[in-house]
């Protein structure tokens, strides 16, 4: 599930070099305790602890010469500041498993990672699970590999149907053009006082980095077919496809399909029947399962995209993987845990405990987990989905460009100040500088 972020380059940056930075309370080991056993770190929500010490206790079970001692990630702001003050710090775990790919460049210049792909079995381990595609994608620039590529919610569309019946529609809009038509036939005025309290999708407008992974980031991706940000380093984002989306979001604005507003403090609007759509991930099933009204009908759909674009439909994979961190005492122990945490049992526990995606190939024709899928049909979905995902580019500035992308989201899209063309433009010109 995602978390808040913050910018961790010129906090990484500045606390390393510096040494003025403040410990999150509780934070990790105390550095000067002799090691006589692993650290894990894993997200600190329900279901991945649950999964975590279940993982734990098996370990431990199999291995009562060198047990795993779990611990969720330190409470914080956000997961990457805990993880910050812990490298500053030097209370990081031997292993880490809910590490977003967009921060590992950073801490990966910063010598705080260790290089997996030294350790002897590394391909025959790794090779067995991921698509050489999906490895490439986690090669940072000096050519080593840091992480495991472990889960992935890809990020869809949720739709009401009954919404979409009343509007003739038994199957949710592939194209734009077919989108903006179901908008205006869904967003309406019900109670006749002027303003529209229906609509077709909702998104939260706020300029947070973070929050382009549910609008602008997925739609680039699709319309793209597969496209990231960056190419070699450098902006490859300062085209068509791009200025294409945001007037696409921005028609939706203009036009009252989506409001301007973040709902907050109302009941989900979308359980309600105010707003028909919304981009999200599987983590939407168990929600909408737990709170749905009685009656209430709603499926999943793939990305929309420009009208005429073919092939399959891509979109982004919100990742988070496994990193062992140089602070470890036993490298070589550490890999073996990390190793154990990804095996095809544990994987099944990943789907059973916590209903997200482990990043493993072939995994609807694998018989071990068909009896989850078949009691999953949403689940099922979403790993049909998942063969055609994309993550995020291997940048240390990367929060910098989404942070830059996301101003200029508001001035364009939200609040219509700026043209598309000239938005694109002038995030591409910005980014430019500070990937120099």
């Amino acid at each position: 599930m995602n978390l808040p972020h913050i910018q961790l380059k010129p906090l990484l940056v500045f606390a390393l070099a510096s040494g003025q930075f403040v410990l999150v309370p509780g934070c990790g080991r105390n550095p000067s305790s002799p090691r006589t056993h692993l650290v894990y770190w894993s997200a600190n929500n329900q279901y991945e602890v649950d999964l975590a010490k279940a993982l734990v206790a098996q370990w431990n079970t199999l291995h009562p010469q060198t047990p795993v001692v779990h611990q969720p990630v330190p409470e914080s702001q956000s997961t990457e500041e805990a993880i910050l003050a812990a490298v500053v710090g030097k209370t990081t775990p031997d292993v880490f498993s809910n590490m977003w790919p967009g921060d590992v460049e950073a801490y990966a210049r910063a010598g705080q990672l260790v290089a997996l792909d030294t350790f002897p079995d590394f391909a025959e381990a790794i090779a067995s699970r991921v698509d050489s595609a999906l490895l490439e994608e986690a090669r940072s620039s000096d050519g080593h590999i840091y992480q495991i590529p472990w889960k992935t919610n890809p990020v869809m569309v949720i739709y009401n149907r009954t919404m979409l019946a009343e509007a003739g529609y038994d199957h949710f809009p592939a194209t734009y053009s077919e989108y903006l038509q179901a908008a205006a036939k869904v967003a309406r005025d019900t109670n006749g006082d002027g303003r529209i309290d229906r609509w077709m999708g909702i998104t939260d407008i706020r300029a947070l980095w973070w929050q382009r992974f549910f609008d602008f980031y997925p739609l680039y991706i699709a319309a793209t077919q597969g496209r990231t940000l960056l190419q070699d380093g450098e902006v490859a984002f300062d085209n068509v496809e791009a200025v294409e989306v945001f007037s696409f979001l921005r028609t939706l604005f203009d036009r009252g399909y989506f409001p301007k507003e973040r709902m907050v403090g109302r009941t989900d609007a979308f359980l309600q029947g105010i707003v028909a759509s919304r981009f999200t991930g599987p983590w939407e099933i168990r929600h909408a399962e737990k709170f749905k009204p009685e009656g209430f009908l709603y499926d999943f759909a793939p990305i929309p995209r420009p009208d005429g674009v073919t092939g399959p439909v891509y979109t982004y994979g919100d990742m988070k993987n496994i990193v062992i961190f140089r602070t470890t005492h036993n490298t070589r122990l550490a890999w073996q845990f990390a190793k154990f945490l990804v095996s095809r049992e544990a994987d099944l526990l990943l789907l059973e405990m916590t209903d997200q995606l482990p990043l493993r190939a072939g995994l609807l024709q694998d018989p071990l987990y068909a009896s989850y899928f078949e009691t999953n049909p949403f689940m099922k979905r979403f790993a049909h989905q998942a063969r055609f995902v994309r993550g995020t580019d291997t940048s240390p500035v990367l929060k910098e460009i989404f942070d830059i992308l996301s101003n200029e989201f508001e001035a364009c899209v939200v609040y219509g100040v700026k043209t598309p063309a000239k938005a694109i433009q002038d995030a591409a010109e910005q980014a430019r500088l500070i990937l120099e």
